[in-house]
């Protein structure tokens, strides 16, 4: 499959072009989500494709749509986005993209946090806690956390950083008993999906989901779900306390831009052959470990 960098749809009207996902109207109350090659590390979207990883993305999602739907419903519309484009247009979408109900999204994301890792590291070096969320003393980096944690964030603009807040911060964005059902969903979401990931070898570590609003004020899972760009996926037989542990996602690429002395401001540099190769083969392994399902 040749990379795809960027979609040019003509049939349809460009909404948006997010880091990873191209976004087009299809007529009033739907959208065609795209998931182009594009890769960003450290909120910069790398001029080099990951060849595959569109698809890889698109089936993931795909997967945990379906296996918890009965937690919530979600914005999937079972339309072919073949069907929706120009036929010159439909190799662009082809194991890529989805059509979706228009929602309207929370301004929040939601993150799920089973292990400390990442910014919730960082943070509990700093002040004992996460997002406000006081935690025991003496915990390593990696460590299981006792309970999994809802630590929501705030939805940044491409290339903005997207900023932790509290619980009470949150409810004064969505209101104190949208934040609270959020949370509840997130966390059951999370516990589903992590009990499945365990019986297949793999810890997920954290993870993000979006939420939107139907006309019914119902609230419905949208956007990615439980991927390699949205959550950190850990080998099980390789975690350790201590260290960052090797995972399913774009760390070969983290790894080789943090041996640069690169500032993490565009224009970003290139990719060499090898780290997109071993960046592509990552994404298909946690797919096929996850799902049984080949790309």
């Amino acid at each position: 499959m040749k990379p795809l960098f960027e979609t040019d749809i003509a049939s349809l009207p460009l909404v948006a072009r997010g880091k990873v996902r191209d976004i087009y109207a299809v007529g009033a109350d739907m959208l065609l989500l795209v998931t182009t090659d594009r890769l960003s590390a450290f909120d910069v979207v790398m001029a080099d494709p990951i060849p595959g990883k569109g698809a890889v993305l698109n089936m993931m999602s795909a997967f945990w749509f379906e296996r918890l739907a009965h937690v919530v419903p979600n914005h999937l519309t079972g339309i072919d986005p073949e069907s929706v484009v120009a036929p010159a247009e439909r190799e662009q979408v082809r194991g890529r993209a989805i059509v979706a109900r228009r929602l309207k999204p929370l301004p929040i994301e939601a993150v799920a946090r089973g292990y400390l890792i990442g910014s919730g590291w960082k943070d509990y070096q700093a002040t004992g806690s996460v997002c406000g969320i006081a935690l025991p003393a003496g915990l390593e980096q990696a460590a299981q956390l006792p309970t999994p944690l809802f630590t929501p964030a705030t939805k940044a603009a491409v290339g903005d950083h997207d900023e932790n807040i509290d619980f009470n911060t949150a409810a004064q964005l969505v209101g104190a008993a949208r934040a609270a059902e959020v949370r509840d969903v997130t966390l059951r979401l999370y516990a589903e999906a992590s009990a499945y990931a365990a019986s297949r070898g793999i810890i997920i570590a954290d993870t993000k989901f979006e939420f939107g609003l139907d006309d019914d004020d119902h609230l419905v899972l949208i956007d990615e779900v439980l991927t390699a760009d949205s959550s950190r996926f850990w080998p099980a037989d390789s975690w350790a306390t201590g260290i960052s542990p090797p995972s399913f996602d774009k760390q070969y690429v983290r790894d080789y831009l943090e041996s640069l002395g690169w500032n993490k401001r565009p224009p970003p540099p290139p990719l060499p052959a090898d780290v997109v190769a071993r960046t592509a083969a990552k994404y298909l392994e946690a797919l096929e470990r996850l799902t049984g399902r080949a790309a």
